[in-house]
């Protein structure tokens, strides 16, 4: 049985009359009488009887056009899903982002999104680079936004945007003043965040073209979030290094003091799974992040 013969069936049900029918869905009434005896013969069930020169819907038949409209409306229903879904009208969207992503950058992408297209329900999860990579992995999320490299040779990671890196201190700290040492930086104290997370691997990447490893380090705080970071080092805890675009306005305000010393710019990737179906609704998405926020430029 075929939505054909059940559109041929309901047309010439509703008229009782097969040349009407077939009139009707533009179909000759040849086509159309051998759609209903193919129906009919392979059910080996009279749907209509023939009397005289017109037709009615036996039982059988008039029991069967009420599912037969039931499925052509679910059939159109279904139509009318996969249209929408293609148009972007309706649909869902997972995203999984690590924290400065998640908190600084990606927020204005999100909002143009929803304004372009009302219709795409958004959900994001927050996680450090790799937990964002597991998130994609498992198909729990369908895009992911990370700061630092991962190693998964099942996902797809495609840089997007750099983001600027910069050490920190308190407010009166002397390294605002004097460039530290490197037997100043191992002493610090430094807060950092937790491990698996990209800001900690960019910055221990780094360190030894400061002439220094990770194990030299005086770690005083590891912290679970950027914010924490941030306040601790304001409150004089000790010194860090994170993205720009988490400091700015302290920098501004003058609670925090950006300390003279080169640390390499970091990239911002996407991140998407090899074998999972790629839809229209997350490549809108990338291609909605082409318009960059302040302070982080495109990826050339």
């Amino acid at each position: 049985m075929t939505l054909e013969q059940l559109r041929i069936f309901v047309a010439v049900a509703e008229r009782e009359h097969v040349t009407q029918g077939a009139r009707d869905i533009n179909l000759t009434q040849s086509a159309t009488s051998a759609a209903i005896a193919a129906l009919e013969a392979r059910y080996a069930t009279k749907l209509f009887d023939r009397i005289g020169r017109r037709i009615a819907l036996t039982e059988a038949g008039r029991i069967f056009l009420v599912e037969a409209k039931a499925i052509l409306v679910r059939a159109l229903a279904a139509e009318k899903t996969l249209t929408d879904l293609a148009e972007l009208r309706r649909g869902s969207l997972a995203l999984a982002a690590s924290q400065t992503i998640a908190n600084y950058w990606l927020p204005a992408a999100i909002h143009r999104y929803r304004v372009a297209h009302a219709g795409i329900a958004i959900a994001m999860t927050i996680d450090n680079t790799e937990g964002v990579a597991a998130l994609v992995h498992e198909g729990a999320a369908d895009l992911g936004f990370i700061e630092g490299e991962i190693d998964d040779s099942a996902l797809t990671v495609t840089p997007i945007a750099r983001d600027e890196m910069v050490l920190i201190a308190a407010a009166g700290h002397p390294w605002a003043e004097e460039r530290p040492s490197p037997e100043a930086l191992k002493a610090g104290p430094w807060v950092m965040r937790e491990r698996g997370s990209g800001t900690r691997s960019i910055f221990e990447g780094a360190l030894p073209g400061l002439g220094l490893a990770p194990r030299d380090l005086n770690v005083v705080l590891e912290l679970p979030s950027n914010e924490a970071v941030r306040a601790a080092v304001e409150a004089g805890a000790g010194v860090a290094v994170i993205s720009n675009l988490v400091v700015a306005n302290s920098l501004r305000a003058g609670s925090l003091v950006a300390v003279d010393v080169p640390l390499p710019e970091r990239r911002f990737f996407s991140v998407r799974h090899k074998e999972r179906y790629f839809g229209r609704a997350e490549q809108a998405f990338l291609d909605m992040i082409d318009d960059k926020p302040a302070g982080v430029r495109a990826t050339p």
